[in-house]
């Protein structure tokens, strides 16, 4: 073949080369900007258009006074891209004993090709200051391929309680989800939440462009709750039964402290409790409210609402005389005394004060169970106080259609049914306010970002028995503080103390049986214009298991320190106590005649 003949040759496979370079050019475009352009537009936006989650902080819970019970501060989440890591052995055993994690952990997360893993959340800034430090210090004089790098953190919130185990299961805790998982952060998780913000602006592959355009959606800070608790009268409250609760080693012990006229909760404890900031190292049962979730038999503290019963039937009177064995069958039962004695003849006030089960027995066989059960009820007993906690239980009181012919004269001293310790601290709490139960709260109100207060509206008292029967029964209950009675360590000085003691069999739900006990006292002061109503409930204590004995000196350590912190004055008469029995009434009817007759 001519040279001529050759190169033109040549010239058409080139040509013919270009043509299907240029082809597959063209139908490459054609693919891009037809066919897949809606993928393509979306992959470029992806690229250089950012979007961040701008966290929101949870509102504050604070007490009455303000002071802050938990509440958000600003954590950091470490992250890092494992790409950069030259040595994630050297760089676990740098980093981990400044995040309190284990070196393996850390190791584990610092290995492979990922460029974002968590590598911690919620530390703080000092100690991402420290980690910055410690690379800082590695990397000094190391070759760059030597150096470690990949570390980076995003801004967030962690949940903080500055008094740690103060009001904790009232509090509860907020999980790694940033959700409520207890207590107040559960029950009014919507309102404290906030709403998360975001933030989109226009980048390249490199640094965010500063002109680049920006779309910002704040992030709105939770509310703020304010509880009817008072920090400090919490803190006592606790520190008293929590050395109850190591002496006894009791299952449990649990305090309610109220104010009878309004059903403001000011103390609400738990002994053992738990630290709401390490939550999940905690055993679950420490998460619960006991005194809203665990029903009992309240034993003697129930007699109360017998003699109120009687006496706004006008069936007693505080001096009406019984005849008193230590032992009575009822049905098929034997109902006895806490301790054998001989017949006793006792006042009304007297079998109060003795806390004779006889005694009550014999009063509530005055009325017809119907009565009986219509009182109970009006008291509150089988109802939720819809306090606003999770986990609430109404108790155990079954409709008289269901009685047993033993279950009258059991109900009468306070067993065959079952009640919470808020349930058993309103009733005394009625008795204390004339008659008239006010509903138990611990709801005080909210405040928004700008400080605006809301308060919680509540609703109004119902009136359970007549004020002149609550007085009288008052009066009966402070026998029970005097000596002859069955709590005289809860006396205060200068103060007129009305109370109750309880002992009930408990009902063991591991062996379906009864065993051990509930040892309960409450009481409220000054008798006469009652400020304060204190409930003790001891749950299976071991050795010594009176209500009087171990609730006794609780109520007077805390509701001392009350009176003197609300600046209650004394009580400036004490009481003319009823006679507790038939000769002491007797003696007194003497000496008024005599009187009397010389008037």
């Amino acid at each position: 073949m001519s040279p001529l003949r050759m190169a033109q040759a040549r010239l058409r496979i080139s040509f013919f080369l270009v043509l299907v370079v240029f082809f597959s050019f063209f139908v490459r475009l054609v693919f891009v900007q037809a066919v897949n352009a809606q993928d393509r537009a979306h992959q470029a936006a992806r690229e250089l258009n950012q979007t961040v989650d701008l966290p929101a902080p949870r509102g504050e819970i604070t007490d009455r006074n303000g002071n802050v019970l938990a509440r958000s501060i600003d954590a950091l989440d470490l992250v890092v891209d494992q790409n950069l890591i030259g040595d994630p052995k050297v760089t676990a055993e740098l980093v981990a004993p400044i995040i309190n994690a284990s070196t393996t952990s850390v190791q584990s997360r610092l290995t492979g090709t990922r460029k974002f893993v968590y590598i911690a959340k919620d530390i703080t800034p000092a100690q991402w200051l420290k980690i910055k430090e410690a690379i800082a210090l590695s990397n000094s004089g190391k070759p760059m391929s030597k150096r470690i790098g990949g570390f980076f953190t995003e801004r967030g919130f962690k949940r903080d309680y500055p008094g740690k185990t103060l009001s904790a299961n009232t509090l509860g805790f907020v999980n790694s989800e940033g959700v409520g998982g207890g207590g107040i952060e559960a029950s009014m998780n919507s309102l404290l939440s906030g709403t998360d913000g975001v933030l989109s602006y226009s980048s390249g592959k490199g640094p965010s462009i500063p002109s680049a355009r920006q779309s910002l959606i704040p992030a709105k800070a939770g509310t703020n709750v304010r509880l009817t608790i008072d920090r400090d009268l919490q803190w006592i409250t606790e520190n008293a039964i929590a050395s109850v609760a190591k002496k006894t080693r009791a299952q449990s012990v649990t305090a309610v402290l109220m104010d009878p006229t309004t059903g403001e909760i000011l103390a609400l404890a738990t002994a053992p409790t738990f630290d709401p900031n390490k939550f999940n190292v905690t055993k679950p049962n420490l998460l619960k409210i006991p005194a809203i979730e665990e029903a009992y038999e309240p034993g003697s503290t129930g007699k109360v609402m017998t003699f109120a019963a009687a006496l706004q039937e006008k069936l007693i009177g505080p001096t009406t005389i019984f005849q008193i064995p230590d032992k009575i069958k009822r049905a098929d039962r034997i109902f006895n005394d806490h301790e054998p004695h001989p017949k006793w003849k006792l006042t009304s006030t007297g079998v109060l004060a003795k806390s004779s089960n006889v005694g009550t027995i014999k009063i509530g066989e005055k009325m017809s169970e119907e009565t009986l059960y219509s009182y109970l009820t009006k008291f509150g007993i089988g109802q939720r106080v819809n306090m606003g906690l999770p986990g609430e239980t109404p108790g155990i009181f079954s409709k008289v259609d269901k009685w047993s012919r033993s279950t009258a004269p059991t109900v009468a001293f306070g067993q065959g049914y079952s009640l919470t310790t808020i349930q058993a601290t309103s009733v005394f709490a009625t008795i204390a306010n004339g008659g008239v139960r006010a509903v138990p709260h611990i709801f005080a109100g909210t405040s928004n970002q700008n400080g605006h207060y809301t308060p919680k509206v509540n609703d109004s008292g119902v009136r359970v028995v007549d004020e002149e029967v609550a007085k009288t029964l008052s009066v009966m209950m402070e026998s029970v503080v005097e000596e002859g009675g069955t709590a005289p360590s809860a006396q205060i000085p200068g103060y007129r103390v009305a109370g109750k003691t309880g002992t009930a069999n408990r009902f063991n739900d591991k062996c379906g049986c009864y065993s051990g006990y509930t040892a309960s006292f409450i009481g409220f002061a000054p008798a006469e214009k009652p400020r304060f109503v204190m409930s003790i409930t001891i749950q299976d204590p071991k050795g010594i298991h009176w209500g009087g004995y171990l609730g006794g000196p609780v109520f007077k350590e805390v509701i001392s320190y009350a009176l003197k912190s609300y600046q209650i004055a004394p009580s400036g008469k004490l009481s003319d106590p009823y006679p507790l029995d038939a000769a002491t009434l007797k003696k007194r009817e003497k000496i008024m005649a005599a009187a009397e007759a010389k008037d």
